[in-house]
């Protein structure tokens, strides 16, 4: 009788694992396409960054940079695309609003070159300063909203915890003032979260 060798059989589950798949081409060719956009954004503001430049730092040709995106807008859209990853506003305890808030932003804004990116380019352009806009309003305002004693007044709270959590971004990542830089990361939480706290869940100061 004919038996197949170990191995090399075609029956469910005697054959050996499966090779895992590697990275399509294309992911590759949209991550470094997405990095050099970020890049140019940051550097040259959203008006004097082109597609030619983007496609010449990626090192690929122009026409890559449409077939995946359209446009400048369409490229600028998705480089800034920014998931804040903040926790469901239903699971967080209140009075731990403002250290969780800063804890979080200060480890993203720490690894993130992202977020620094998109900063440089709100602070100058337009463009940049509505994706800025519509990320924390999407993303911050309904926790603002949760926790907050009146929320018919979280788009002011989120609004000032956004003025203290980009300012600190500001002055540490892309002014970086000497002693803003030099703050160790707890420090930074002693000193704000007790401000952010406030803008979330004190009376309104009126």
């Amino acid at each position: 009788m004919n038996q197949s060798s170990p191995g090399t059989g075609t029956g469910h589950g005697t054959g050996p694992d499966p090779t895992p798949t590697p990275p399509r081409r294309s992911d590759a060719t949209r991550t470094a396409i997405l990095d050099a956009a970020r890049e140019r954004f940051a550097a040259d503001g959203y008006e004097r960054a082109t597609i030619r430049a983007i496609a010449k730092h990626a090192r690929i040709d122009p026409s890559m940079v449409m077939r995946y995106y359209g446009n400048k807008e369409g490229l600028f859209a998705a480089a800034m695309a920014i998931d804040l990853k903040l926790p469901d506003p239903g699971s967080l305890h209140r009075d731990e609003a403002g250290r969780m808030l800063v804890t979080h932003f200060l480890d993203m804004w720490e690894e993130n070159e992202v977020l620094t990116a998109l900063l440089r380019v709100g602070a100058t352009n337009q463009a940049g300063a509505e994706r800025m806009r519509g990320i924390f309003a999407d993303q911050l305002l309904p926790l603002a909203r949760r926790v907050c004693p009146d929320p018919e007044q979280a788009p002011v709270r989120a609004a000032l915890v956004s003025s203290q959590l980009l300012g600190l971004a500001l002055t540490r990542y892309v002014l970086r003032f000497p002693p803003a830089v030099a703050l160790a990361p707890q420090e930074v939480v002693a000193w704000l979260a007790p401000t952010v706290q406030r803008y979330l869940t004190a009376p309104h100061p009126a």
